[in-house]
């Protein structure tokens, strides 16, 4: 990759774009209004435009290792806090890939130092679903079940947000999770039952979400 490149390449990009539409730079510098939440793996192979099919604009991304919501992701908790409250996306989505190489290090014992304690996140999903992991006996098959479990995962630690059960309850936000198949190019769509997914546990994951005074009201 010859860097100096990347600039010749991005001043070609700028031409083709005014050439379309000369008003293209200045539209988009005046704000954004994404529909869509993006929540994907910062693998290189993997852009969320280009598998959706969108323009800038239409998608606010987050990327990290393995598509992961830990709680306790300053980083992760304020892009969905912001996505949500400010943006007020519509649509969350979690998306993972198969052959995701995070997900195949959780599997493995190495010590990959400060990866490590990010990985751990993977390994509780395994943990939590070990049984029906360690019942699958191809290899292959079981790390593309733990991809979706992770998505699954994912999704659910999205739905434990105050902002966005808020929204889903004010204005019906939705909440997705899917699959980008690498090696056929396909987007799979995991049609999560969230409903039946969450009925054990939204006793304890749900929030009041009454204003403080309504809460004293009640007192």
């Amino acid at each position: 990759m010859d860097i100096k490149r990347i600039f010749e390449n991005n001043q070609e990009w700028v031409q083709k774009k005014l050439d379309i539409d000369s008003n293209y730079f200045s539209d988009l510098s005046k704000g954004q209004t994404p529909d869509i939440l993006y929540i994907g793996c910062s693998d290189s192979r993997v852009t969320a435009e280009e598998l959706m099919g969108i323009a800038p604009g239409e998608a606010f991304v987050l990327r990290n290792i393995a598509n992961m919501v830990p709680n306790t992701d300053l980083s992760v908790m304020s892009v969905i806090n912001y996505a949500v409250e400010q943006l007020k996306v519509k649509h969350i989505v979690v998306c993972g890939h198969y052959y995701c190489g995070g997900v195949q290090a959780a599997m493995k014992s190495a010590d990959l130092g400060i990866l490590n304690p990010w990985l751990r996140n993977i390994r509780d999903v395994y943990r939590t679903h070990k049984d029906e992991l360690n019942a699958i006996d191809n290899e292959e098959q079981r790390y593309k079940r733990l991809v979706e479990l992770n998505v699954e995962e994912q999704c659910i630690n999205v739905i434990k947000t105050a902002e966005v059960q808020k929204a889903q309850r004010d204005r019906n936000l939705t909440v997705h999770g899917w699959v980008f198949d690498v090696h056929s190019g396909k987007l799979i769509d995991l049609n999560i039952d969230f409903i039946k997914l969450l009925e054990n546990i939204m006793e304890i994951y749900r929030l009041d979400l009454t204003e403080p005074e309504e809460q004293e009201l009640k007192v």
